[in-house]
């Protein structure tokens, strides 16, 4: 009888031992495949995420620092040059810089959300959001929907034309058209010590309304309850629908006169923290918005720009929303992971003394074996056929139920407190960001939404190649054992 033979009547004829060497397998095995399958699961909910935030990254003032250093920190100024100069990054697809500024309005009636006092100290404010593309970044990246008129023209881009683009909810307030030609008014405000504010001045901008848009998030909210929106949730709605897109040169042409104005009317306020007077070119807001090629250039293009910000100022990228939102999946990655070198480590120990302690049972057999003029390589590769019998059904039986173990588990991690926490911490983040409208926004609803644990091709192979590379080291002892068999001494 061959060594194929033997093998096959050794697993069938000692059911007790094999049953035994099957349940080891079998439980160890149901470990190493359920966190295979979570690890493969957050990998890939992590990779669709970050696919789906897109890859941008802007460069924002960093209002942490701001408010840990306090008014004796004063932020660096960002430079048009600087702004190019990383566009032309290998990582770079494609980039636009917006000059930003602000107008107090009293005769414009802006967006404010009914019963929600979050907002309410953003009234009468319109935020004035320069480009230098054809077509604003918020427009290609679908944040925004343009559902009347035109975008901008390249002689309206190069000379800084006075044309806007405004939002349907100002416009439906106002009554305003597309082709009319409007003022925005706009207030300068003295702050008095007791927190009173005092007009102390007006100037008018007069723009011509070329196109009205739409946030693209919007058809997803008109059946939502405005109450169960959080705080982040009305502030980015209301930041949107008060934004107007204009050319970069016609809002820095604006921030001009409003600086030149002020300056005029409160002096003491346009000073540096050094007591020297503050110049237009250290008010002017400028936010580039950098769009890469590809989710995994975002961390190699940060360590790129990190030299060529001044101080100040940081990167924020739209990935950087699933890692703060995506807390718990990741921890779940990092467990199953220390969980899969466990089981192996586990595994390897456990079957080798477990096979071991069989052998030296069979050890009147092999002896026989040997004693016969078999030899010693073909007395081990039976061993390994009969382990690899036993394990390969195991293996294919833990497939499923492991798959089945890491679904619960997951979805009992997922639903804890811990992630609740991430959010909560999630949100905080995105309010201190403030006024990035083209980034998308991340809950943790959509994570989940995500999340799944199921068959794929690569969990079968890697766990199989996993478990089977993981049995046939196991078999390492044991087959050292058989090396040091002595048939003369076994039979005498």
């Amino acid at each position: 009888m061959n060594y194929w033979n033997r093998a096959l009547c050794s697993v069938t004829r000692r059911k007790g031992k094999s049953i035994i060497l099957f349940a080891v397998i079998f439980i160890l095995g149901n470990v190493i495949a359920g966190s295979i399958a979570i690890q493969q699961s957050s990998a890939n909910v992590e990779k669709k995420i970050k696919n789906d935030l897109g890859a941008m990254v802007t460069v924002e003032l960093d209002f942490d620092k701001m408010m840990e250093e306090g008014q004796s920190f004063s932020p660096g100024t960002l430079k048009e040059e600087t702004i190019k100069q990383l566009g032309k990054s290998t990582y770079v697809k494609d980039f636009d810089y917006n000059v930003k500024t602000t107008l107090f309005v009293k005769k414009i009636k802006t967006y404010e959300q009914e019963n929600s006092g979050v907002v309410s100290n953003m009234s009468n404010m319109l935020n004035l959001k320069g480009t230098n593309l054809l077509e604003p970044l918020d427009f290609k990246d679908k944040n925004v929907k343009l559902i009347e008129g035109r975008t901008f023209k390249q002689d309206e881009i190069n000379n800084g034309k006075d044309v806007a683009i405004i939002s349907k909810k100002v416009a439906e307030e106002n009554g305003f058209n597309v082709g009319d030609k409007v003022v925005l008014d706009s207030s300068i405000v003295d702050y008095k010590a007791d927190g009173s504010t005092e007009e102390v001045g007006s100037q008018d901008h007069p723009v011509e309304i070329i196109g009205i848009f739409e946030p693209a998030s919007v058809e997803k909210k008109k059946s939502d309850d405005k109450e169960k929106q959080g705080v982040n949730e009305q502030f980015l709605e209301t930041e949107q629908f008060n934004t107007v897109y204009m050319p970069n040169d016609a809002v820095k042409a604006i921030s001009k006169v409003e600086f030149d104005k002020g300056k005029e009317l409160l002096p003491d306020r346009y000073k540096n923290t050094d007591g020297s007077e503050a110049t237009f070119e250290d008010t002017v807001q400028i936010t580039p918005t950098y769009n890469l090629k590809s989710p995994e250039d975002v961390e190699a293009f940060k360590e790129e720009a990190k030299a060529s910000i001044p101080e100040g100022y940081k990167l924020n990228a739209s990935t950087d929303q699933y890692d703060q939102v995506g807390g718990t999946v990741k921890k779940m990655s990092k467990i199953s992971g220390y969980v899969v070198v466990l089981a192996i480590g586990a595994t390897l120990l456990i079957i080798s003394l477990v096979v071991i302690l069989f052998l030296r049972d069979r050890k009147h057999e092999l002896g026989i074996y040997l004693s016969l003029g078999e030899s010693r390589m073909k007395v081990m590769q039976q061993i390994l056929i009969e382990l690899l019998l036993i394990s390969l059904v195991a293996m294919c039986l833990s497939l499923v139920t492991g798959n089945f173990l890491g679904k619960m588990v997951s979805e009992s991690l997922v639903a804890s407190d811990a992630f609740s926490q991430t959010e909560s911490a999630s949100t905080n983040g995105m309010m201190m960001m403030g006024g990035t409208t083209n980034m998308p926004n991340l809950t943790s609803e959509e994570v989940t939404g995500a999340y799944e644990v199921r068959f794929s091709f690569s969990y079968i192979i890697t766990f199989l190649i996993a478990g089977l590379s993981t049995v046939l080291f196991s078999a390492v002892l044991p087959l050292t054992y058989v090396l040091r068999l002595n048939p003369k001494k076994i039979m005498m």
